[in-house]
């Protein structure tokens, strides 16, 4: 299983990938960045990228639906602490920011964070390929 290292290099080779991080979304530390950084600044876009994790995965709005009742139900990966929002797409003119929850052996929210330029990237496929490289990360 990759590490946080692997998978940031990993995340790079995704087409228009202009930076990947692994944040800690209740701290906003970042626990591996690679690539650029708006404003050369690390440490504060990993913590306003963490607030926006937070803020969604937090938030009962966000909260899957019951089997078959179409209400807000109990949320088995809720009961497990676990965020139940899978990932967060921001768009912008330009960029494609990509928040995915990643799944961890330990009591700590962890988010993959995987910055697209708009015009190189594809949006679905960057998806697909977070999805993997979150399953196979390895935290430890």
């Amino acid at each position: 299983m990759p590490g946080i290292d692997e998978c940031l290099l990993e995340a790079m080779t995704v087409n228009g990938a202009r930076g990947a991080a692994v944040i800690e979304w209740t701290s906003g530390l970042a626990l591996g960045m690679v690539g650029e950084v708006r404003d050369e600044d690390p440490e504060a876009t990993a913590a306003e990228t963490a607030e926006l994790a937070r803020m969604a995965a937090e938030q009962r709005a966000f909260a899957a639906l019951g089997p078959g009742s179409g209400k807000s139900g109990a949320d088995p990966d809720e009961a497990d602490g676990e965020p139940a929002v899978e990932d967060v797409i921001v768009t912008t003119r330009t960029c494609y920011h990509l928040l995915r929850f990643v799944d961890t052996a330990f009591d700590s929210g962890v988010f993959f964070y995987l910055w697209l330029d708009r015009r190189e990237g594809n949006l679905a496929l960057a998806r697909i390929r977070l999805r993997d490289m979150c399953g196979r990360l390895a935290l430890i």
